[in-house]
């Protein structure tokens, strides 16, 4: 059965590193919205109103990337979703998109400390490398990490949701 695997968590807890262990052990793509949000759109990025303006890019890549998604589903693959779905209300949203389908959804959420994910998004700011996309900010990182809603014991359950270590 095609299987869905969405690797969720706030912003330096591995998530990048993660999926692209998971899609090359399973051989599958790995579509990464922060992949396609720079690429589409970095050089557009406004100094201020920097929500407001993510927010809407981020559902149309979220659309595509589903589009994208479903063409490799149906020819039988699996896929490793990274997608940034740090509100429940988003999470049950694509949860709404899996359930009207026949694919195994396969919810991975990893759990680093704060201080720890901290440390890494000022290393990868340094550093430029592996999985760095952008620049991240004190500032950005502060409101990324205030958007970030743990799924709750409810979802935990009826979702099936592994927990990764990733410390």
């Amino acid at each position: 059965m095609p299987s869905i695997y969405l690797i969720e968590g706030p912003v330096g807890a591995g998530k990048s590193t993660y999926a692209a262990k998971l899609a090359l052990k399973h051989a599958a793509p790995h579509l990464d919205l922060d992949e396609w949000m720079v690429t589409l759109f970095s050089p557009d990025r406004p100094t201020d109103d920097f929500v407001a303006w993510y927010t809407e890019r981020k559902q149309r890549c979220i659309q595509q990337i589903w589009a994208v998604s479903q063409q490799v589903l149906s020819a039988g693959s699996r896929v490793v979703l990274e997608l940034g779905l740090v509100q429940a209300i988003d999470r049950q949203g694509f949860y709404h998109l899996v359930d009207g389908t026949d694919y195994e959804l396969q919810v991975h959420l990893l759990d680093t400390p704060f201080e720890e994910r901290r440390r890494r998004v000022l290393v990868r700011n340094q550093q430029e490398a592996g999985t760095y996309k952008m620049q991240v900010s004190a500032e950005m990182f502060e409101v990324a990490n205030s958007f970030w809603e743990a799924p709750t014991e409810s979802e935990m359950r009826s979702r099936a949701i592994t927990v990764i270590d990733a410390a």
